[in-house]
């Protein structure tokens, strides 16, 4: 599935080079173009691996989420998966004191420190700490910005793409029939609504 593109109504014409052929008013990825690609985002991500480089994959869909996690644990990077919060590379400030508070209530968690509080108090921190797991989880362990932020979906991803623009990152970005092949440093063209074409991706 990782060749089925969007319809031929919803394409981008930058996106003409790495479509091989219409069928069924469905643009097809041209697979040779993909593989390429893929190999090339390979190579850098190994050289970066080696180099001791940090990595953030974002792909916030319930088609993707898993198969970031997934990704992520295996792969020992970090991840979001559930909902790019605005500013959370541009605004890295507000970020860290988020991840410093997250740090701190799993620390009363572990220590049985929030049992102790009045109930009211401990379960509005309980709260607090189930939104920032939810929201923040995957970077817990995140201590500054990432080298390389590899992104499943550019149209659902756009607020975390530009971050990365803004900020100079280079970026590894899934793209479909109806992406803008010109906005990530390495495009590589895919079905980015298949959970199998994502996890294939994701897998290499």
């Amino acid at each position: 599935g990782v060749h089925f593109g969007h319809g031929t109504r919803k394409w981008n014409p930058k996106m003409a080079p790495y479509i091989s052929a219409k069928r069924k008013g469905i643009h097809i990825t041209n697979l040779t173009r993909t593989a390429r690609f893929l190999s090339e985002a390979c190579d850098l991500v190994f050289d970066a691996a080696s180099r001791g480089k940090q990595f953030l994959i974002v792909g916030t869909k319930n088609k993707a989420a898993d198969s970031v996690a997934w990704a992520a644990i295996k792969a020992r990077c970090h991840c979001v998966n559930k909902k790019w919060l605005g500013g959370m590379l541009t605004n890295w400030s507000t970020t860290e004191t988020r991840l410093h508070k997250f740090r701190d209530l799993r620390m009363e968690q572990k220590t049985g420190r929030l049992n102790r509080l009045p109930k009211r108090d401990a379960a509005m921190l309980k709260r607090q700490l189930s939104r920032l797991q939810t929201y923040l989880g995957g970077i817990k362990y995140m201590t500054g910005l990432p080298d390389i932020v590899i992104i499943v979906d550019q149209h659902e991803e756009y607020t975390a793409l530009r971050e990365c623009i803004t900020l100079g990152i280079p970026t590894i970005c899934l793209i479909d029939t109806n992406c803008d092949p010109d906005l990530a440093d390495i495009s590589i063209p895919a079905n980015d609504d298949a959970i199998s074409s994502i996890r294939l991706i994701l897998n290499k």
